[in-house]
C-alpha cells in the first residue's frame, strides 16, 4: 500500500509540475500609455496575447508555462492612422499594424527583457538587453525564487537624454531624443554586432558606444559577449517587470508631430543573435568540458 501511495504522490508531484506556470506582471509607472508587446521564442507555444496597451499606474499579469522563453518590450509613442486604420509606434514597433504584433519582433532601439524558464538544471535564465538599443526604462524583479542568484536587473536610468548624437533617434520634425540605437543598429559594423570574424567572445570587445549603456546600466546587457555581467538564474519565480522604475521623463503630449513608424527592416534577421540566444552557446561550450547542466534555449 506504501509503495502504490508513494507512486500516486510521485505522479502528483510529476503532473503539477508539468502544469504548474509562472507569473510575469507587467507595472507601468511611467506618466503615460506604454503598449508591451511579447515574442514568444521558437518552438514555444505564444501567449494568449502578443500585444496591448497599459495605463499609467495599471498592472497586467501574464501567465506562462515555465518552459516558455521569449522577449518582451514596451512601444512609445503610438497611435492609429485615421485614414488607413495602421496602428504604429515611433519606438519598438512591430510592424503588424495594430496593437497585437503576432509573433513579429521590435524593431531596434528597443529595450528588450528576455527569459528562458525553466532551462538547463531547471533554472530561468533572465537579462534585460540593450543589443539593440534602448527606448525606455525597465527592470526585472524576481519573485519567490527557490534558488539561483534571483538578482533584480534592468536599466533604470533615461539613456534617451544624454545619448550620444550618432545614436539618437529624434522624432520627425522635432529635436527630442526618443530611443537610443546601438551601435551595431547605427552602423552594422561586424566588430560592433559580434558577426563574421568578430563573432566570439576573443575578438567581440565593447565599444565605446556599448560603455556608454554599461557606464549608465551596468548589469544590463550592453553588447552580444557581455553575459558575465547580465544573465541572471533563478528557480521557479514569478518575475515583475517595470516600465519607468524610477524617476523618467514624461512622455506626455506636446506640440511635436505624431509619430512615425519605426524601421522594422531587418528586425527579423536579428532576433536569431539575442542575448541570451548567444550566452546558450557560450553556456553549451563551457559545458562541453564541465558537469554543468545543458541550456536549450529557442529565441
Amino acid at each position: 500500500m506504501a509503495s502504490i501511495h508513494f507512486f500516486f504522490l510521485s505522479f502528483s508531484l510529476f503532473f503539477h509540475s508539468l502544469s504548474h506556470s509562472a507569473t510575469i506582471t507587467l507595472q507601468n509607472n511611467c506618466t503615460h500609455t506604454i503598449w508591451p508587446a511579447i515574442l514568444s521564442g521558437a518552438g514555444t507555444a505564444p501567449l494568449s496575447t502578443t500585444g496591448f496597451s497599459l495605463l499609467p499606474s495599471a498592472s497586467s499579469l501574464l501567465s506562462v508555462p515555465t518552459s516558455w522563453s521569449g522577449r518582451i518590450w514596451a512601444r512609445t509613442y503610438c497611435s492609429t492612422d485615421p485614414s488607413s486604420g495602421r496602428f504604429s509606434c515611433a519606438t519598438a514597433d512591430c510592424g503588424s499594424g495594430s496593437v497585437e504584433c503576432g509573433g513579429a519582433c521590435a524593431a531596434p532601439p528597443a529595450t528588450l527583457a528576455e527569459f528562458t524558464l525553466n532551462g538547463g538544471g531547471g533554472f530561468d535564465f533572465y537579462d534585460v538587453s540593450l543589443v539593440d538599443g534602448f527606448n525606455i526604462a525597465m527592470q526585472i524583479v524576481a519573485v519567490g525564487g527557490k534558488s539561483g542568484n534571483c538578482t533584480t536587473t534592468g536599466c533604470i536610468e533615461d539613456l534617451n537624454g544624454e545619448c550620444p548624437g550618432e545614436l539618437r533617434v529624434v522624432m520627425s520634425g522635432g529635436n527630442r531624443s526618443v530611443a537610443c540605437k546601438s551601435g551595431c543598429v547605427a552602423f552594422g559594423k561586424a566588430e560592433y554586432c559580434c558577426s563574421g570574424v568578430y563573432a566570439n567572445p576573443n575578438t567581440c570587445k565593447p565599444s565605446n558606444y556599448s560603455k556608454y549603456f554599461k557606464n549608465n546600466c551596468p548589469l544590463a546587457y550592453s553588447y552580444a559577449f557581455d553575459d558575465g555581467t547580465s544573465t541572471f538564474t533563478c528557480v521557479s519565480a514569478n518575475y515583475v517587470i517595470t516600465f519607468c522604475p524610477s524617476s523618467f521623463p514624461s512622455l506626455k503630449e506636446s506640440s511635436e508631430p505624431q509619430p512615425q513608424a519605426a524601421n522594422i527592416s531587418g528586425c527579423r534577421r536579428r532576433i536569431a543573435t539575442s542575448s541570451l540566444a548567444i550566452f546558450t552557446a557560450v553556456w553549451a561550450a563551457v559545458a562541453s568540458f564541465s558537469s554543468l547542466p545543458k541550456l536549450s534555449l529557442n529565441i
